[in-house]
């Protein structure tokens, strides 16, 4: 296209982005897997027609994306990284941190995903992970006696619903359900959601995590997703509910 014509619009991008996004295509092309050696300074230099200051930048920008991986020393260079889930959903959440997401926002997705998850976990996974499920909702038998305890019980309520997405076959539904139980754990203690104590709602939230874990024990698909259904929905409810009565008492004040 000619450059006159350029949406006005779209950033520019500089020569080095550029030529790392070429490096991926590259990589993708010839389908390197991780550890896999790239071609040296000089042979990048030769593939891409670039100078030496642009090549160094666009490995550079790849590196700090986690994308490659460079060691020095003997059999050393450049090889091919792997972006891990936890580094992606860090970098997914400095995009949402300025979009302002809603609770209902986060909710639509999870009522959506999270209880097709469960059925797809239904008489899958093996006595050693169901054993581990039934730890994290047991692991706080009585009601919050302070603030802090609230806030404990509230991440660790979300805990279970991110080791269930590492559980998943599919990656893909693994990945987005994690990153939304990552930001809703960002958001409740940012926004102090679990002020004040609400008994019903560690009630509801342990019991429906029991009984979930239970379906998936029998292999149940179906009881397992009408019970993480009832969880998503009244969970839904009462954080919504928790927010309303939080920005009450702001207004009080």
């Amino acid at each position: 296209m000619d450059g006159s014509r350029r949406d006005p619009d779209r950033p520019r991008r500089s020569r080095p982005v550029r030529v790392a996004e070429e490096i991926k295509q590259w990589v993708v092309e010839r389908d390197l897997k991780r550890g896999a050696k790239l071609p040296s300074e000089s042979e990048m230099i030769g593939l891409f027609q670039v100078s030496k200051g642009t090549v160094r930048e666009a490995m550079r920008i790849l590196e700090a994306q986690g994308l490659i991986v460079t060691r020095t020393g003997p059999g050393g260079g450049s090889f091919v990284g792997e972006v891990s889930a936890e580094r992606a959903r860090s970098l997914l959440a400095n995009y949402f941190y300025f979009q302002d997401l809603s609770l209902a926002d986060i909710y639509q997705m999870r009522r959506a995903l999270e209880p097709e998850l469960a059925a797809s976990l239904a008489g899958q996974l093996d006595k050693a992970q169901l054993d581990e499920l039934q730890a994290l909702a047991e692991r706080h038998p009585q009601p919050a006696q302070s603030p802090e305890e609230e806030k404990q019980q509230h991440v660790a309520s979300l805990e279970f619903h991110a080791r269930l997405s590492e559980l998943a076959d599919n990656r893909l539904l693994g990945f987005v359900i994690g990153f939304m139980a990552r930001i809703l754990t960002d958001l409740t203690v940012y926004r102090r959601l679990y002020e004040p104590p609400n008994v019903e709602l560690w009630q509801r939230g342990r019991r429906h995590q029991l009984d979930l874990v239970a379906a998936l024990r029998d292999g149940d698909a179906v009881r397992a997703r009408a019970v993480m259904a009832s969880h998503m929905a009244g969970a839904e409810a009462m954080m919504a509910a928790q927010e309303a009565q939080i920005m009450r008492q702001f207004m009080a004040e």
